[in-house]
C-alpha cells in the first residue's frame, strides 16, 4: 500500500534503485520527465486542457507558436507513485506515465483518449513485450542539424471521426485514414489541430514542415526538421466545448464589420479606375446588394511597389471617395513578393528584409518577373512593409486588403531552400501566413480601427486572431472541385479558422457562353449564400484584350464576372441569392458575434450542434448555416432532387423547408426537390431566421 501513496510531487517509501527515482520531478504546476537526454514538459494550458514538450537540447525550448493566448492558470493535481509511475491531472484531462515512461491520457470518467504507440522491450514488466523498438516520441538526429521528431498514438477505435487540420484539395470531411502534408501550398493551409469523436482535440503546436497519418492502426504526427516536439491535448463532453477551448489558447477572431457580412464582388482583374467604377456603378443602377469591391493584382507598377500604378489609376482618391458615397469598400490586392527591378528591392535586401535561400540564385517566384518574398517573420520587414502600404493604400481610405500569396507561394516548393528571420522554412516557415496577417492587423490596430478583417490565401493555427479570412485558392470550375470547397470550408471551422470563402465558380476554366458553367456557377453561388462570407471571383475565358503595356498591364484579364455577364437566368437566379443574403445579415450577424467571443465556426458540421445523433458524425453532404439554418447543397451536375438529413434531439426537433414552409420531424430523410433556383435549406423549429 505505501508504494501508492503519494503527495503533491512527494514520493513516499519508494524502494527503486537511485537510477529510477530521477524520471519523475514536480516544478511548480509542472510535471517533468527525464530520461536518456529526454526532457518533457507537461502542464495545464487552459481549462480541461494539458501541453506537452519535450526536447533533446540542452535547454527547453520556450516559443509558444500557436499558445500565445493568456490563460486562465490552473492548479494541477500531480501525483508521483512509487512503482515508477506519474499522473497529472487539469479539470477533466488526465495524463498518466507509466514506469517505462509510455504516456496515456483519459477524461474525467476513466475512458482512454489517446495512448502512445510503444513497442520495445522497456514495457515488459508492465505492458506489453515487443522485439519492434518503436518508441512513441522519437528524435532522430539530422547530421550537423537538430531532429526529425515522430510522434505515434495508437489508434484506439475504428470508428473514431477526425476532423480539422484546415484546408486541403480533397473531397473527405472525416480524415481518419488520410495522410496530410504538414505545408502550405496555393489552395491548402496546412491548420494542425484536429477534433475526435472519441471527446478530445489535439493541436500540433510546430510549425515546421512534415506529415500528419491518420491510420487505422496508428496516428503519425512529424516534423522533418526542429528542436522539439510540443502538442496541446484538451477534452470536453460536446465538440462546442473543445472548440472553445482551443480558441481560448490561440485567439479569436476580431467582430465582423457589417460591410463583410453582405455581397463581394471581384474579378481577374480590372485593368483600369473608369472599369471597376462602372461596376460599382452598375450593380447600383440595378439596385443590387453589394458591400466590398475588389482590385486585383498587378495594379501596381511593379511587383514590390505597394502603391497604384498612376497610368491605369490616375485618381484613386476620388474614386475611393465614390464608391464610400455608395456605401462600398475597396479591397486592393497585396502581394508579398519583391522584384529584382522593383524600387524598394536593393533597401529592403541591405536591410535583410527578404527571405533567403541556402543553394542556388536567390529567386522563390518567376511570375512575371524574378522576385523574392518580403520576410514576414521579421518584425522590422513586417514595419517597412505596412509603412508604405499605409501611405499609399491606407491613408487614402482602403480599409480592407486581399493579401495574396501567403503561403507564400514559390515556384519550386523546396521547402528545404529557404531561410528566413526566424530560422529554416523547413523549421518554422508554416507560421508564415501568421506573420503576413499580423503585419496589416497590427498596423491597422495601431492607426485605432476595429473590426479589422484582411483576405488571405493561407492560416495556421492562430491567424483567426489577426483578422483573416481565408478563401480557398486557385481552384479549377467544375463540380468536383465544389465538392473539395464543401469539405475545406467545413474543416477550417474546426481548425479555428472561422472565415472562410470560397471564389464562387471556381478560379480556373469557366467559360462565360458555357451552359454547363452557368449550372455550375448557379450551384456555386448557391452554396455561397450561405458561406461566412458571400465572394463572386475567377479568372473567366475568353480572356480581355490587354489594355497597356507598361507596368503590371503586363498581366492579362478575364471576361467579365458580374452577376449580369451570364443572360438573364443567371442574372435573374444570382440576384435572388443576393436578397436573401441581405435579409439574412441580422441573423449573420449574431454568427459572427459568436466567433468573435467564443471561436464558434460559422459553418458546422451537423455533429456541432446535434452530438447526439450519431447519423450526424457521418452525414458529410449537408451543414448548418449558425445553429438554426440546415443548408444542403448541390454539388452534381444536372442534380434537381436530393435527400436531406433532419438532425434529431433527445426532445425531438422539427424543421421547416425554407421554400415551401412544410415541416417535418428531425430523425428522418426526406427527398426534397432541388431546381435549379432552388437550394435545399430547412430551418430548425421555433428558429427567428429573416427569410421570406
Amino acid at each position: 500500500m505505501a508504494n501508492e501513496v503519494a503527495m503533491q510531487g512527494k514520493v513516499i517509501n519508494d524502494k527503486r534503485p537511485d537510477s529510477e527515482k530521477i524520471c519523475f520531478t514536480q516544478e511548480g504546476n509542472r510535471l517533468v520527465y527525464r530520461y536518456d537526454g529526454e526532457e518533457l514538459w507537461i502542464e495545464p494550458w487552459g481549462e480541461n486542457s494539458l501541453r506537452v514538450r519535450a526536447a533533446k537540447m540542452a535547454k527547453m525550448p520556450l516559443e509558444n507558436w500557436a499558445l500565445s493566448e493568456k490563460v486562465k492558470e490552473c492548479a494541477p493535481e500531480i501525483s508521483i507513485y512509487g512503482d515508477g509511475r506519474a499522473e497529472i491531472r487539469n479539470g477533466k484531462l488526465c495524463a498518466r506515465f507509466s514506469a517505462m515512461g509510455k504516456l496515456s491520457f483519459y477524461n474525467q470518467d476513466g475512458k482512454l483518449l489517446l495512448d502512445e504507440y510503444v513497442r520495445n522491450r522497456r514495457d515488459i514488466k508492465v505492458d506489453y513485450c515487443s522485439a519492434l523498438e518503436v518508441d512513441a516520441r522519437e528524435f532522430c538526429p539530422i547530421p550537423g542539424g537538430d531532429y526529425r521528431v515522430f510522434m505515434r498514438f495508437e489508434s484506439l477505435d475504428e470508428k473514431e471521426h477526425l476532423f480539422g487540420m484546415g484546408q486541403y484539395q480533397q473531397p473527405y470531411v472525416d480524415l481518419k485514414g488520410i495522410d496530410l502534408e504538414l505545408a502550405h501550398r496555393n489552395s491548402q493551409a496546412s491548420v494542425p489541430f484536429v477534433l475526435s469523436s472519441l471527446g478530445y482535440g489535439f493541436l500540433w503546436n510546430n510549425p515546421a514542415v512534415g506529415r500528419a497519418t491518420f491510420g487505422k492502426n496508428i496516428t503519425t504526427w512529424e516534423a522533418f526538421s526542429t528542436k522539439m516536439l510540443d502538442y496541446w491535448v484538451t477534452t470536453g463532453n460536446t465538440p462546442a466545448e473543445i472548440e472553445e477551448a482551443y480558441a481560448n489558447v490561440t485567439g479569436k477572431v476580431p467582430m465582423m464589420p457589417d460591410y463583410g457580412m453582405g455581397f463581394w464582388q471581384c474579378k481577374l482583374r480590372y485593368q483600369i479606375q473608369e472599369e471597376l467604377l462602372e461596376v460599382a456603378r452598375g450593380y447600383k443602377k440595378r439596385g443590387l446588394p453589394i458591400s466590398v469591391i475588389v482590385i486585383d493584382f498587378f495594379h501596381w507598377p511593379m511587383q514590390g511597389e505597394w502603391k497604384f500604378d498612376p497610368v491605369y489609376w490616375p485618381e484613386p482618391d476620388a474614386m475611393i471617395a465614390e464608391l464610400k458615397q455608395m456605401g462600398i469598400e475597396l479591397m486592393v490586392s497585396i502581394w508579398p513578393t519583391v522584384d529584382y527591378r522593383s524600387e524598394n528591392f536593393e533597401e529592403m535586401k541591405q536591410r535583410g528584409y527578404l527571405i533567403r535561400t541556402d543553394r542556388g540564385f536567390r529567386i522563390s517566384m518567376d511570375y512575371q518577373g524574378n522576385t523574392i518574398h518580403y520576410d514576414a517573420t521579421n518584425p522590422n520587414a513586417r514595419e517597412y512593409v505596412w509603412e508604405k502600404v499605409k501611405k499609399n493604400y491606407y491613408d487614402k481610405g482602403v480599409r480592407i486588403f486581399w493579401l495574396d500569396e501567403a503561403e507564400p507561394e514559390y515556384s519550386v516548393y523546396d521547402f528545404d531552400n529557404y531561410r528566413y528571420y526566424l530560422g529554416p522554412n523547413v523549421q518554422i516557415g508554416n507560421i508564415y501566413p501568421v506573420m503576413y496577417a499580423k503585419t496589416f492587423f497590427d498596423g491597422m490596430k495601431k492607426e485605432g480601427q476595429e473590426n479589422i478583417v484582411n483576405l488571405l490565401r493561407c492560416a495556421w493555427a492562430g491567424s483567426q486572431k489577426y483578422g483573416t479570412l481565408v478563401w480557398s485558392g486557385d481552384i479549377h470550375s467544375d463540380f468536383r472541385t465544389l465538392r473539395n470547397q464543401y469539405a475545406a470550408g467545413l474543416n477550417m471551422g474546426i481548425a479555428g479558422i472561422p472565415w472562410w470563402t470560397t471564389d464562387i465558380g471556381g478560379f480556373h476554366g469557366g467559360w462565360v457562353d458555357d451552359p454547363k458553367f452557368h449550372e455550375l456557377l448557379i450551384r456555386w453561388f448557391e452554396y455561397g449564400t450561405f458561406c461566412p462570407v458571400m465572394r463572386l471571383h475567377g479568372d473567366r475565358e475568353p480572356h480581355k484584350p490587354q489594355y497597356g503595356t507598361t507596368g503590371g498591364a503586363t498581366c492579362l484579364s478575364g471576361a467579365d464576372n458580374e452577376v449580369w455577364s451570364y443572360g438573364p437566368e443567371v442574372e435573374k437566379i444570382c440576384t435572388k441569392y443576393l436578397f436573401i443574403r441581405e435579409r439574412m445579415k441580422p441573423y449573420i450577424t449574431g454568427l459572427m458575434k459568436e466567433a468573435h467571443e467564443k471561436g464558434t465556426p460559422v459553418m458546422r458540421h451537423l455533429f456541432y450542434e446535434f452530438p447526439e445523433d450519431e447519423a450526424c458524425w457521418t452525414d458529410y453532404e449537408e451543414y448548418m448555416f449558425g445553429p438554426d439554418v440546415l443548408v444542403a447543397p448541390v454539388m452534381y451536375e444536372g442534380m434537381r432532387d436530393r435527400e436531406v438529413y433532419l438532425p434529431d434531439l433527445p426532445g425531438g426537433a422539427r424543421w421547416a423547408n425554407a421554400w415551401s414552409g412544410e415541416t417535418y420531424q428531425g430523425g428522418q430523410i426526406v427527398q426534397v426537390r432541388a431546381s435549379l433556383d432552388e437550394i435545399p435549406v430547412f430551418i430548425r423549429g421555433g428558429a427567428a431566421v429573416p427569410w421570406a
